[in-house]
């Protein structure tokens, strides 16, 4: 099979998004969701490959179609499964339950910018939002978790 100009351009969206769309979509809905969000998104890409390659911020585009696909898979119940202490014992047990409580978009915000480490310009543009709403979801979601996991400042 001869690979095209579009497959190798296609090929390397992928490769320079996909990472952060599967991280940002399991975030926001689960590991589950999040992966099968993913792979709908990077579809939808491919079968709209002319309208997404002329995107400013395709990232930013799939992101909220998969959210979108995100919906088809959603069930009632807890996201994120609960932490088998002995596996995993540097994660606190009360964490998935509190990053449940929290909305998508703080989860998302959360996530991209605590745990993965990205600055709140690079949250923005993945969510597709402004800098400043990705720093204020972050801010609130952080303010919910420190609640909800009795942290103060001295700890």
């Amino acid at each position: 099979m001869v690979k095209t100009q579009t497959d190798h351009a296609f090929v390397s969206l992928v490769e320079r998004i996909e990472p952060r769309l599967a991280v940002a979509l399991a975030a926001g809905y689960g590991p589950e969701v999040g992966r099968e969000a993913t792979r709908d998104a990077l579809a939808y890409a491919w079968e709209h490959w002319a309208k997404v390659r002329a995107m400013e911020n395709p990232a930013g585009y799939l992101f909220r179609v998969g959210q979108s696909k995100a919906r088809r898979y959603l069930r009632r119940g807890v996201s994120f499964p609960p932490v088998p202490s002995p596996e995993l014992p540097h994660v606190e047990p009360g964490l998935p339950a509190a990053l449940d409580s929290l909305t998508s978009a703080q989860r998302v915000a959360v996530v991209l910018i605590h745990a993965e480490g990205y600055s709140d310009r690079e949250a923005a543009e993945l969510m597709g939002i402004r800098r400043g709403t990705a720093r204020k979801h972050s801010e609130r979601a952080m303010a919910k978790l420190r609640t909800a996991l009795e942290v103060t400042a001295d700890d």
